[in-house]
């Protein structure tokens, strides 16, 4: 390790202490953790195959031999529970995985360029900002066709204004900074100064947007599944559960609870974990 990297490591080692002093942070750490831990896990940890048919134990409710019971083709919920966390995770990874390959470069350009980029990049980022995030994921799904990978896609692609916006603004803020009008009187490149100056410095405002993208992407994937624009059966996902549930929601209303469950403790865990870093992050919050 070089002296260059000392500060670096010892700043990072003070956001994690100021993290684990924030309790909805650590919360929301530990939640996150758990559920990125199961859909990693999930081929070992699921009791049966999620897929299974089984007509002698049809809508059975929860039990020691069926926790969560099963569903109306005799199948293991909680199996089914665990591969569609899987999938809700892997969805939001990937989305905003893409939504940060797009999105990063334009916010840059834009911001550090200004002048026509900044117009064009802009004006297309108001135009999408014009249409609700599910709304426009929707739409591209539709568009794309139904599968988890086109999901995925449209999704990240809603994503890509929120991160571009985020990334033009800090983008204008560093631009101004001492030490980027040094390094480019010194004769470096415009992409040396953003790659190497401005983006560093931006990725604390990039993990607090990801930990935020990561939660709606959560809900996209299940509304996208419920709608039969996502994950298609007989592939478990927690949209294509609640979906299936609607006609035996009073004869079988556990169908709904645990699915529904894992949706809204999947993206409070998530939510959590960026106001914790967000608090953590934050040098007014340095002592």
């Amino acid at each position: 390790m070089t002296q260059a990297d000392l500060p670096r490591v010892s700043g990072s080692r003070r956001v994690l202490r100021r993290l684990l002093r924030h309790r909805t942070g650590v919360v929301g750490l530990v939640l996150s953790a758990l559920f990125v831990l199961v859909a990693l896990a999930a081929p070992v940890i699921a009791p049966v195959d999620p897929a299974a048919v089984d007509f002698d134990q049809v809508l059975q409710q929860p039990s020691l031999a069926l926790p969560l019971g099963s569903d109306e083709l005799g199948r293991d919920q909680l199996a089914r529970v665990i591969y569609g966390i899987r999938a809700s995770i892997v969805v939001g990874v990937l989305s905003v995985l893409l939504a940060v390959v797009v999105a990063v470069p334009l916010g840059l350009i834009a911001g550090y360029y200004r002048g026509f980029a900044d117009t064009v990049v802009s004006r297309l980022t108001d135009t999408l900002l014009a249409f609700p995030f599910l709304v426009l994921a929707v739409g591209l799904a539709a568009v794309l066709g139904a599968s988890m990978v086109n999901a995925a896609i449209a999704i990240g692609l809603s994503q890509v204004p929120n991160l571009i916006r985020v990334m033009r603004g800090e983008t204008l803020r560093l631009a101004g900074e001492d030490y980027v009008a040094a390094s480019v009187a010194a004769g470096a490149r415009g992409t040396t100064a953003m790659f190497r100056h401005i983006l560093p410095n931006a990725v604390n405002a990039l993990l607090i947007q990801i930990t935020v993208a990561i939660p709606l992407a959560i809900i996209g994937e299940a509304l996208l599944s419920f709608l039969g624009l996502g994950v298609q059966p007989p592939e478990a996902s927690l949209g294509v559960m609640l979906s299936a549930a609607q006609t035996y929601l009073a004869q079988a209303p556990w169908l709904v609870v645990f699915p529904g469950l894992a949706v809204v403790l999947a993206t409070l865990a998530f939510n959590l974990l960026g106001d914790g870093l967000r608090d953590a992050l934050d040098p007014k919050g340095q002592r």
